[in-house]
């Protein structure tokens, strides 16, 4: 069954929006979005505006390997045009994934995601993400760092920051990408199984590398949020997870692993890039500039005690080094909403 329908026009190597009540340029591509498994799916074509038919660029017959919008916990995603800035944001329901009590208790269930600006990648093959530019207005209390080496087992962690509301971006620049292990075109049917299968303590090549968030003193609660690096025959394979399942010592959640991939040319910039938001039950993630996008929802017991600060990590357990030219992160004040 396909709900939640969407059908917008995007112009390659545009980050601009299309507005639909206009005429639509020569050369643009028109997106089909569905929900459908749990998850929100997508296709790129062509649409015949004379014949009122969509013709897809490419035909993919397993539904499992059609592109989606998000890996994680984001579904029934709407999108509208802001004529104000020329951009096309979307956002996306987040349901809970405690309990029903739990909901009860709090007298509401199911978030938001942050809106999200959304194009289609030069290439033409994909839609890129990236949180609206007025999340940026919130950040306060910049920490930032230059230059870390991250061997095999390194952590570093992240302080000077709220730890519970906060905004992160790291570039990670690979010193060799040789160390590739070769990627197996299967596990594009089922990525989440490679993230619990390849989590982030087992060492491999080239990763796991990137962030442990919401972390208690002992480590027994922590979410992971990590790449690992495969060559495949024409290009580097990305494999984005992030890993719930010792996110919280509460019983009763659901507390997946959540993964994706996607490509990446490293031969021509050997570096791989994250963005996390946190906000309390929220994570929010955009790997690789926004060809991967991870939203979570996470119950840390560590989240009832306003008084304790979970600590930020950054990672590397692969055999190569990652260097981390760039690190910065801010707190986060609260949205004052403006009507």
């Amino acid at each position: 069954m396909w709900e939640c329908l969407d059908f917008f026009a995007v112009l390659s190597g545009s980050n601009g929006g299309l507005d639909m009540s206009s005429a639509i340029p020569n050369g643009a591509k028109h997106v089909l979005k569905m929900g459908m498994d749990y998850s929100d799916k997508y296709m790129i074509g062509v649409y015949d505006l004379k014949r009122d038919v969509f013709v897809p660029d490419t035909v993919i017959d397993d539904y499992r390997l059609w592109l989606r919008i998000d890996y994680g916990n984001f579904y029934a995603s709407k999108s509208f045009f802001d004529s104000k800035h020329g951009r096309r944001i979307i956002w996306a329901w987040s349901n809970e994934t405690d309990t029903s009590s739990d909901d009860v208790a709090k007298g509401w269930a199911g978030i938001h995601s942050i809106p999200r600006t959304i194009w289609l990648d030069s290439d033409g093959k994909q839609l890129l993400q990236w949180p609206v530019e007025e999340i940026e207005s919130l950040r306060r209390n910049e920490i930032n760092h230059q230059g870390l080496e991250l061997n095999k087992g390194d952590l570093f962690e992240i302080k000077g920051i709220d730890t519970l509301q906060a905004d992160v971006e790291i570039d990670f620049e690979l010193t060799s990408i040789d160390d590739a292990e070769p990627f197996d075109p299967s596990w594009l049917l089922d990525a989440p199984k490679q993230c619990r299968e390849a989590d982030a303590s087992v060492h491999g090549g080239i990763g796991p590398f990137g962030l442990v968030i919401l972390a208690s003193d002992n480590m027994e609660e922590h979410t992971d949020v990590h790449f690992r690096v495969y060559k495949s025959q024409q290009n580097y394979m990305i494999l984005m997870c992030t890993d719930l399942r010792r996110s919280s010592l509460r019983p009763g959640l659901y507390t997946p692993a959540y993964g994706g991939f996607f490509e990446l040319d490293l031969e021509k910039e050997r570096k791989v890039s994250i963005r996390t938001l946190i906000d309390r039950s929220a994570v929010e993630s955009f790997g690789g500039g926004g060809r991967g996008c991870i939203m979570a929802r996470v119950y840390p017991v560590s989240l009832v005690d306003d008084d304790h600060q979970p600590h930020m990590y950054v990672f590397n357990n692969g055999s190569t080094m990652v260097r981390v030219p760039q690190l910065r992160a801010w707190s986060m004040k609260r949205a004052q909403v403006s009507v």
